[in-house]
């Protein structure tokens, strides 16, 4: 098969994927997340509900399609730190950055979205596994970076501090939308709330993880 051949098999694998998620977003932001079913999505988007489901395996996925970015955005930030930089600073300045791109993967949604994202049951309960799934990535990026040994809990520790930290703002991003706020107004709050909290874990963790020259 020829490399011309598979780029268009996954261009076209990435338009059905797109297509798929811009209808079920629609629909689930016209209707509530609840009462479209994966049949609705499918009609929508005309494609089997197999092809929906081959895409998306479960439904919340086809809302909160950034999950994947999502739950490797911390481990990833780590693991292309600078050198020098220690884990915490460097994901002090990918949120901070972030956050000045009003990036959609750490919050900036729009009022609507938010919405239909607290208003659902069976989406907050995802989220939550994504929050966990992307702390539990953090950790082993965490020890593998730090060169933890077996047993050692302090990467495990590291993860659920700054986990904890990045779950808080992404929880007032989404309050503040819903409170009306804009991206520029919930940016300014979230700025000041980064560097609050970043300073609080620096005590114990400001010197962890830092990248050698060369590494």
């Amino acid at each position: 098969m020829s490399t011309q051949t598979t780029g268009l098999r996954e261009l076209k694998k990435q338009q059905t994927r797109e297509n798929i998620s811009d209808h079920a977003t629609r629909l689930f932001l016209e209707r509530g997340f609840d009462k479209v079913t994966i049949a609705d999505v499918a009609a929508a988007a005309q494609v089997s509900k197999m092809t929906v489901t081959n895409y998306f395996p479960r439904k919340e996925d086809l809302a909160l399609d950034l999950s994947e970015a999502f739950v490797q955005s911390l481990a990833r930030t780590v693991r292309e730190r600078e050198p020098g930089e220690s884990a915490p600073a460097a994901l002090r300045r990918a949120y901070l950055a972030a956050v000045a791109e009003h990036s959609p993967v750490i919050g900036f949604s729009g009022p609507a979205f938010a919405r239909m994202i607290t208003d659902s049951p069976a989406l907050t309960a995802r989220l939550r596994e994504f929050h966990d799934e992307r702390e539990k990535a953090l950790a082993a990026a965490l020890a593998e970076e730090a060169g933890a040994g077996p047993g050692d809990i302090l990467p495990s520790v590291a993860a659920a501090l700054l986990g904890g930290v990045h779950r808080l703002l992404f929880d007032e991003t989404l309050r503040r939308t819903l409170d009306g706020q804009d991206d520029a107004e919930i940016a300014a709050a979230l700025t000041d709330h980064i560097r609050t909290a970043f300073d609080t874990l620096e005590p114990a963790l400001g010197g962890y993880a830092v990248r050698a020259a060369g590494g």
